[in-house]
């Protein structure tokens, strides 16, 4: 009877099991027809080249997907490679996390302590800068300054270079007394890293976080694109189109960038990357323990919360934690973050309580079919009953578009080539204190502005009215050349499109002109 009962016992438990794993199985299925209808909708609505997309529920992952080929023909798969730009940072942090958690530094320490050379503008910033203040942009920094620095990639800054031209990047509001976004002080960050560890940022984050969490594919750092395989292409959109933005140099060398954003993981890798935080192991416990896992899940600056966000969402608190940022959607807390590099966009929103959320990589140009795709999963969880269709939210985000472009960015249709006689008392070099070098000189008839360390800021001058642009050989944000009115001033630049990428930090920049040209 007893054996019997056992059996009983055992094939009831069984039993139940099957029924949980079935009532599992038609819980996946039921919203994997809709994941589905969402990523063909996105793809079809913004003619996506390619996008890989990871959602986990309960700790599980529920659903994967990859739409594009490869440059070879081969179809993208779970394995291949994306850039995902500044979802770095949670990993920088992440990085920190551990040396802390290794007692090796603290959060609070000076940031003057492990690297001495380090300033800002302010003495007294300087002086008072935390490794903590690194990761939350508060620092009185504007939004992007520097980030000529880094981009347009590659060129020829270095990490040492970002240090020592902080001190030239004026504030824009006190220090710690509000938010602005910036990359410059993660690189900072990996800096203060590599000299507190010994050895190189790249080799410290393969070491620390990859290699313990199994993130095999994940690549930062010199490596071979041959030898590795599998690696997704960016692509730009030109007059309407997707374009594939090729390297031919097969290896990929060490980026100033690399600590903001220069990691590239798999959608497998990317999904491991979210079950640690969301379903963590005793063994993941152990590689990072649950303090130094709510240090980093903590608000300490908030973040303003857009009218879209509100009206999408409801949400009512935002800030930045350390590389994380944390809100709420229609009443669930949310940890978050995006990356973006020209040609390849990036997200992970994480629903901690449920235990829940998604991965998405894309190799194009897609902030719209991003937004729209961020909405549309995270309200599976949130709010299913709140859903929209992806047409709904896509031409809100077009109209939208359409209004701000309309309004903020002027008329240059009128535009005609600069002479050298235009400008004869403005040719020659320019330097300024952070960026360096840039030539304006004229040839064969037409004047060009061409930068020492950034090559790819080079282009033709342009004259609209009385008023002169640059239009860029390799980038689509054009600046406004302000030329001084005595011989003694500084050149300024801006943006075109006051709305364009905050990274085109051009309004830091004051040149000075030290000779005509050869």
């Amino acid at each position: 009877m007893r054996r019997f009962a056992k059996f009983v016992a055992v094939a009831s438990m069984l039993a139940a099991c099957a029924d949980v794993a079935h009532a599992d199985a038609m819980k996946a299925d039921r919203p994997q027809s809709d994941y589905d209808r969402t990523v063909d909708a996105v793809v079809a609505r913004y003619h996506l080249p390619g996008i890989a997309i990871g959602v986990i529920d309960n700790g599980k992952v529920v659903y994967t997907r990859t739409v594009g080929n490869l440059e070879s023909g081969k179809p993208m798969d779970a394995e291949t490679l994306f850039e995902i730009a500044s979802n770095t940072k949670a990993m920088t942090s992440t990085l920190l996390a551990r040396l802390v958690q290794q007692g090796k530094l603290r959060w609070d320490d000076p940031v003057t302590k492990s690297l001495p050379s380090f300033r800002m503008h302010d003495p007294w910033v300087t002086t008072n800068m935390q490794v903590g203040d690194l990761l939350v942009h508060r620092s009185g920094l504007r939004e992007g300054a520097g980030d000529l620095m880094l981009w347009p990639s590659p060129n020829r800054f270095t990490p040492d270079d970002v240090v020592a031209g902080l001190q030239y990047l004026k504030p824009a509001y006190s220090f710690r007394a509000g938010y602005a976004y910036d990359n410059t002080l993660y690189i900072v960050a990996g800096q203060v890293a590599a000299a507190v560890a010994g050895v190189p940022y790249a080799t410290l984050l393969r070491r620390e976080v990859f290699q313990p969490m199994g993130m095999n594919r994940c690549q930062i750092g010199t490596w071979n694109r041959n030898e590795v395989g599998n690696v997704s292409a960016p692509h730009i959109l030109r007059e309407g189109r997707f374009v594939v933005e090729t390297d031919a140099e097969p290896v990929v060398h060490a980026s100033t960038m690399d600590p903001a954003g220069g990691v590239r993981c798999s959608l497998n890798d990317m999904l491991t990357w979210a079950k640690n935080w969301l379903a963590p192991t005793p063994q993941q416990l152990d590689w990072l323990s649950p303090e130094q896992r709510q240090k980093e899940w903590t608000i300490y600056t908030s973040m303003p919360i857009s009218k879209r966000r509100n009206a999408w969402d409801g949400t009512l608190f935002y800030g930045y934690g350390y590389g994380w940022r944390i809100g709420d959607v229609d009443g669930q807390m949310t940890v978050s973050h995006t990356g973006t590099l020209s040609g390849m966009y990036s997200a992970m929103t994480l629903l901690p309580r449920r235990k829940s959320g998604f991965v998405l990589l894309i190799n194009a140009d897609a902030e719209d079919a991003r937004s729209v795709l961020i909405e549309v999963l995270t309200k599976h969880f949130s709010a299913p009953d709140k859903a929209r269709r992806v047409a709904s939210y896509a031409d809100e985000l077009e109209n939208e578009n359409r209004k701000r472009h309309a309004s903020h960015v002027p008329d240059t249709s009128s535009r005609k080539p600069a002479t050298p006689a235009d400008i004869e008392a403005q040719l020659g070099l320019w330097r300024d204190p952070w960026f360096g070098e840039a030539r304006i000189c004229g040839r064969d008839g037409i004047v060009r502005f061409a930068s020492s360390k950034s090559p790819l800021l080079t282009g033709q001058v342009m004259r609209v009215g009385d008023r002169y642009l640059v239009h860029w050989d390799h980038d689509d944000v054009e600046a406004w050349l302000r030329f001084p009115e005595h011989p003694d001033g500084k050149l300024l630049m801006a943006k075109v499109d006051p709305d364009a990428d905050f990274s085109a930090d051009y309004e830091d920049l004051a040149f000075t002109r030290e000779h005509a040209c050869d």
